[in-house]
C-alpha cells in the first residue's frame, strides 16, 4: 500500500512539474485605431516621433497582461516601442538581422538553438532595449534610435523548432553578451483565425 502511494505522489509531482514548464503564451494581437491607445503613450508618440513612417497602433492580450504596441518605420529601420496598459513604456525593439548581431554573442546564440532543438529556422530577431531602472524612457529611446550594442539590450529571437518530435514556434529571449534569459512557447501568428 505505501509503494503505491509513494508511486501516486511521484506522479502527481511529475504531472505537475510539466505543466510548470509548459508555458504556452495564448497571444492574441490586433490592430487598433489610435483613439483606443492609451492617451500617455500616444502623447509620447506624437512628441518623440514626428518623423516617424507607418505608424500603427496594437494590442496585445495575452495570459498574463495586456500591452500596447507603436510600429513604425524610422531612418531604413522598422521599430516597435511597447506600452503597459497605463500606458508606461516597457521597450523598444528594432527589427535586424543576423549579421547585425556581434560575432561572439551570435555564437553562443546558436550553440544553444543547435543543443536545444534537433531542427529549427529563425523567422523574426529583435533587438531589445528594456526600461532598466537606471535609466529614463528618453535615455532609452536614444540609445535605440542611435542602435547602441549596450550591455542592458536582449536579442528575441522567434523560432520554429523541432524538440524530440514536436514542432512549436517560440520566443527566446538572450541578453547582450548571448546568454539565455528565458524561452516560451507561443501559438503562431497565423492562427489567429483558430481563436474563439
Amino acid at each position: 500500500m505505501m509503494r503505491y502511494r509513494s508511486l501516486a505522489v511521484l506522479v502527481l509531482v511529475l504531472f505537475q512539474f510539466s505543466m510548470v514548464n509548459s508555458q504556452v503564451k495564448v497571444e492574441r494581437e490586433h490592430r487598433i485605431k489610435k483613439n483606443q491607445f492609451p492617451e500617455t503613450a500616444h502623447d509620447f508618440i506624437k512628441e518623440k516621433l514626428q518623423d516617424a513612417k507607418k505608424l500603427r497602433f496594437y494590442k496585445e492580450t495575452d495570459t498574463a497582461k495586456i500591452s500596447y504596441e507603436a510600429r513604425f518605420k524610422k531612418d531604413k529601420l522598422y521599430y516597435s516601442i511597447e506600452f503597459d496598459e497605463s500606458g508606461k513604456l516597457e521597450a523598444i525593439e528594432i527589427l535586424i538581422k543576423e549579421v547585425d548581431v556581434p560575432e561572439d554573442s551570435w555564437s553562443k546564440i546558436t550553440k544553444f538553438l543547435n543543443k536545444k532543438f534537433t531542427e529549427f529556422k529563425i523567422r523574426k530577431i529583435q533587438q531589445q532595449y528594456p526600461i532598466t531602472s537606471d535609466e529614463t524612457a528618453e535615455t532609452t529611446l536614444n540609445n535605440a534610435f542611435q542602435n547602441l550594442l549596450i550591455p542592458s539590450l536582449n536579442y528575441e529571437l522567434f523560432v520554429r523548432g523541432k524538440i524530440h518530435e514536436d514542432r512549436a514556434d517560440y520566443e527566446i529571449l538572450f541578453g547582450a553578451e548571448g546568454d539565455f534569459i528565458k524561452m516560451r512557447e507561443a501559438l503562431p501568428a497565423n492562427y489567429d483565425h483558430v481563436l474563439y
